[in-house]
């Protein structure tokens, strides 16, 4: 009744979902890709159980994250880039390399198409606080790698994270999982009703995460990014 799912087909997040109509519990590690499986290769020759750190044992920032002022930039200019703390481990950005915006604008989402360079029809990830997800999505499991697809309930209300056909690809956040983030949310959700925010990695196309502080200065002058958090600096155009 449980399924550990690994491979690039890990990374289709519709045919996940399916998944959830055939077994109890699945458990799809959050980079199930090539580079995901060098690190089972890895701990299949150390022999030995490895601990889970979670999905940020990359590059760390440190700092801090100035969360009032990150809302305040996403309610104001709708967009605020954030590069903090650990990178994430995997395809996805999950708050601590991230363009960060407001999905009730439904302008939004070409907006951040454009800065990332990427064509316009393309969709953009929810996250959204776990004990709101199953009002907003249709949905009783956790996502917290933004590996499923689920039908989205109110898109209406956030046009820019629910795709044409009102799917979206979420991530359910829970306070231990980001607490800096989970506290941003928390924020955004007191001032709007709404517990989404948003949430793309932070790079252009054809370029990877950015990774370093040196990265994210790059990015910031390279792309049309107004507003860029390095730990708990922000910088401005």
């Amino acid at each position: 009744n449980n399924l550990v799912f690994m491979g690039g087909c890990a990374l289709n997040s519709s045919a996940n979902t399916l998944l959830w109509d055939i077994f109890d519990m699945i458990w799809i590690m959050p980079n199930p890709g090539d580079a995901g499986s060098s690190l089972g290769a890895a701990a299949a020759l150390y022999g030995k159980h490895l601990e889970w750190k979670g999905p940020y044992p990359g590059y760390d920032m440190g700092g801090k994250y100035p969360v009032q002022e990150i809302v305040d930039g996403i309610l104001k200019d709708g967009i605020v880039a954030v590069a903090s703390g650990r990178a994430e481990y995997g395809p996805r950005a999950l708050g601590n390399r991230s363009i960060l915006a407001d999905p009730r604008d439904p302008l939004i989402k070409d907006k951040v198409n454009l800065i990332k360079q990427r064509e316009l029809f393309r969709p953009f990830a929810p996250v959204v606080m776990a004990e709101h997800a199953s009002k907003w999505f249709d949905m009783d499991f956790e996502s917290p790698f933004m590996l499923h697809t689920v039908p989205c309930k109110r898109p209406q209300e956030i046009p820019s994270v629910a795709h044409i056909d009102n799917s979206s690809r979420v991530q359910t956040l829970k306070q231990e999982d980001n607490p800096r983030l989970y506290d941003l949310m928390s924020r955004f959700y007191s001032k709007t009703g709404v517990p989404i925010i948003m949430n793309t990695s932070l790079n252009i196309k054809g370029q990877p995460i950015v990774e370093t502080p040196y990265d994210a200065m790059e990015l910031f002058e390279q792309s049309d990014v107004d507003i860029l958090v390095i730990n708990d600096k922000m910088y401005f155009k």
